[in-house]
């Protein structure tokens, strides 16, 4: 399983313009694209699809960029991956993957619906227990964030 591109290119913009949160730091789209190594044309996509999803606005001028519409504690890597690629698996996984049939053919008994059910409730309770906050921090320390909090733990 991957996470696409933008996915990861999304989060790390974030991340980075999170950093400057608590600052009147205003963020362009070239710095981003400098510090994270993405081209500008992919950094202005990225910051425009989380611009609409509701977690970036944007100033325009001279002396405009972006910033966090909302603390860094409040923004869900859960729903910042939803805007930015969508779920692994939904209830209309099945119809988009039925290939050459209307409908898959394993539609009424699949042990793989189940699989993937599995897999995206245990990734939900993970991203939608953390945020950008949290990833903001060094690694070991969201190690031991999701070593120590119940509510992070997959299997129980």
């Amino acid at each position: 399983m991957k996470f696409s591109a933008q996915e990861e290119y999304g989060l790390r913009c974030l991340l980075r313009i999170a950093k400057y949160y608590d600052t009147e730091r205003i963020l362009t789209i070239p710095e981003i694209s400098e510090a994270e190594g993405i081209t500008l044309h992919n950094t202005a996509k990225i910051l425009r699809t989380l611009r609409l999803g509701g977690f970036l606005e944007s100033e325009r001028g001279q002396s405009g960029g972006y910033t966090l519409t909302r603390s860094p504690d409040k923004i869900y890597i859960g729903e910042v991956l939803n805007v930015l690629g969508g779920r692994l698996y939904d209830e209309k996984f099945c119809e988009a993957h039925s290939g050459a049939a209307d409908i898959c053919t394993n539609t009424i008994d699949c042990s793989l619906r189940s699989l993937w059910k599995f897999m995206q409730d245990a990734i939900d309770k993970v991203v939608n227990n953390l945020t950008i906050k949290d990833l903001l921090g060094s690694e070991s320390q969201l190690t031991s964030l999701i070593n120590g909090n119940a509510a992070l733990q997959i299997v129980e």
